[in-house]
Order: structure tokens, then sequence, then C-alpha cells
């Protein structure tokens, strides 16, 4: 697409130094890794899934197959119910590929069988004219790498081409990548269910009024109620513009100390947030200051990357978080948040978006984050109930 994919979110970061979170208590940041020799475990399987698909497009009906569907959805067209709807050698082959694909994929991100995940959109609108003319198509994935020099495409012989990552192809280009919506809803269930169970997210209390609630509302309704912080706008910056990104998931990772004293990890999908430099009007509700002990909470914005893998997410923070003890006043969590992502999940593409420290419940008007990648505005929010 002609916009820029957000890929500055999810679990891969830059090296941080040993993190003091309180008195005697610190959290050593992990080296970062070297960078991988080889393709990440999904990257490579849309990669393979691009060369299959490209090759099958020799195949009339199934190239015209293929562009009405992406006509019909700009967004991405599911490919194995497209390969699944026509009959042929060929389109079995690719149905059968895509489907092993749609699995390993899931498998990979540490979550069930979600059927097809894998998409296929036509890299740019502009492309479309060529594309109708008949002009043969290529077949590449929506990387990673926003800073890659070329991005690799394969024709319908499977022969792999270099094309330039800074300049549209004139040529039309189909982008492989990974329905990242039905992932990220998906994995943040599971993020949120795996938290609960190692004691990082707990229930809410049964009496959900906020402390010192009913000098601001009637005392009739303190009882029955929550004070939040509600998301009215926010923007995310990003100078980088390469044709073969799609659009971003984002989601937030909300930290704190529960009533019981404990860490808590509030989980908050923002699947409207895709791209750079647009500001969003949510009007989203981003904390539930019931369940939080004291008036402060940190904020994590990260990005499924199509690589997150939620339950090692999951895993790692609880491991970090837990050794962390209520000392008696507010401690900030980012950096722990930050520090307890796997030196395996640093890449040269960051996932790691924008962080906010000391959001407090009175917080009002725009908060800039902590490395000057993006801005929101906030507001207290009464939310009462029926």
């Amino acid at each position: 697409m002609s916009q820029s994919r957000l890929r500055r979110a999810v679990v891969a970061l830059t090296a941080l130094p040993l993190l003091a979170l309180g008195a005697g208590q610190a959290v050593a940041a992990p080296a970062p890794a070297p960078a991988p020799a080889a393709a990440s475990k999904v990257t490579a399987i849309e990669d393979e899934v691009a060369r299959t698909l490209a090759a099958s497009l020799a195949d009339p009906a199934l190239r015209e197959r293929l562009r009405t569907a992406t006509a019909a959805a700009p967004a991405g067209a599911e490919l194995t119910p497209l390969a699944a709807g026509l009959s042929g050698a060929t389109a079995r082959g690719l149905a059968a590929t895509a489907a092993r694909a749609d699995r390993a994929v899931a498998t990979a991100k540490g979550l069930g069988d979600l059927g097809p995940l894998l998409r296929v959109q036509l890299a740019d609108p502009s492309m479309r004219a060529a594309l109708d003319a008949g002009a043969a198509p290529l077949v590449a994935i929506a990387g990673t790498d926003e800073h890659a020099r070329t991005v690799r495409a394969y024709d319908t012989a499977g022969r792999a081409r270099g094309l330039d990552a800074a300049t549209l192809p004139t040529r039309p280009v189909y982008l492989v990548d990974i329905d990242t919506a039905k992932a990220l809803t998906a994995g943040i269930d599971l993020l949120q269910r795996e938290l609960t169970a190692r004691g990082i997210a707990p229930a809410a209390p049964q009496s959900s009024a906020p402390q010192s609630s009913a000098a601001q509302v009637p005392t009739a309704q303190a009882a029955a109620g929550w004070w939040g912080t509600k998301i009215t706008s926010v923007r995310v910056n990003d100078d980088e513009e390469p044709w073969f990104k799609g659009a971003a998931e984002m989601f937030s990772l909300v930290s704190g100390f529960g009533p019981d004293g404990k860490v808590r990890v509030d989980s908050v999908a923002m699947p409207y947030l895709q791209y750079d430099g647009t500001v969003y009007y949510p009007n989203q509700i981003l904390v539930n200051w019931s369940n939080y002990k004291y008036n402060l909470a940190d904020v994590v914005l990260m990005e499924d990357d199509g690589d997150t893998n939620y339950l090692a997410l999951a895993q790692a923070v609880a491991a970090v978080l837990l050794t962390i003890a209520d000392q008696g006043a507010y401690i900030p969590l980012v950096n722990a948040v930050l520090a307890a992502l796997p030196a395996s999940w640093w890449t040269d593409d960051p996932d790691y978006v924008e962080s906010w420290y000391t959001l407090a419940r009175t917080s009002t008007g725009r908060l800039n984050g902590a490395r000057g990648n993006g801005w929101m505005t906030v507001e207290p929010y009464w939310v009462s109930q029926l």
C-alpha cells in the first residue's frame, strides 16, 4: 500500500540498562541478540506461500479469481477459501498449501486453529488498471523490515525477482499477509487468560466503586460504576513509507498494582490504530481504575508484526513482574515490561511503539509518549451501571 505500515510494536526492542524498580529491586535487561541469519518462522511460511501462489497464477482461472476477489476486498481476500472455491489440480494444490500455512502460522503465534489466516491484497490501488489490462502480476509478502532496500517477489515461473523497496513498481504486485485483526483478537484473549492464570491480571473486585469518587459523582452512583481513562484521540509517528507494508494491528499493555498489592497487566486491543501520521478518535476506555490500588498506571503500546507469539509474551512478562512487590508506593513498570521480552524477539525492526509513564485517573489533555513516537489525548470518564 502507499501508506506506511507501523512496524514499531509488540515484542522486539532496543537494549535497556539495569532497571531500578524500587528500593532493593532491579531487573536486568537481556543483551540484544544478533540479527537472525534466517527469516523468522512466520515470514518463512508467508514466503513459501507467496512462491506457490505466484506459480499458481499461471492458471488463468485462478488468476482471474484472485483479480476479482482482491477488487471486491481491497483490504485482503482470504487465500484458502479463494483457492478452495475453484476446481483443478493447481487450485487444489494451492488450497492445501494455504491451509497448512494457516495452521502453521497460528501455531507459531501460540494460538489454536483460527481457520484462514493468510490473505492476499494488491500492493497499491494504482496497480489495478495494469492488472485489469492483463499485466502479469508478481507476488511478494508484506515484509516486516521497513528498512529493507529490496523486496523479493516471485513470477508465475516461481523465479525470484528483486524489487526496489523505495519505489512503487509499475508491474502489479500481490502481497501475502496475515489477517492480523483476527490474530490480534485471539491473541489478546489468550494473553489475558495466561496473565490471569499467572496472577498478573486477576479479576476485578466485586465492588467496583472507585475511592474518593463521592465528591465527583452523586453518592448513590458511587457504588454503581467506576472511573476510567478514555482515549479521545491518538496518533503515532513514523517517517518510513515503503510500498510493501499493510495496515498495523496495535494493542496496549496497561500495568500497575491491583487492589491486592500484586502487579497486574491488562491488555487492550486497538485495532483501529493502523497507519502512521493519522489521528484517530476512538473514544476508547484504556484504564479501569477500579482494578488498581494507586492513582497511577503505565502504558506500553505494541504491534502484532505477524511473528508475535502471545503465549510466549504472557509467560515472559509474568516471569519478571511476579518478582516485583508492592512497597506502599507507585513504582513505574514500563521498563520492567520491556525488559521482560526475550532476547530472541529483538530484531532490526522494533515492534515496541511507544510508552506512557504515570498515567493518572485525573490525567486530561495531550500526553506525549516517552520515546517521542506518538501522543494521545485522554480524559477521565465515569462508567455508570445501567
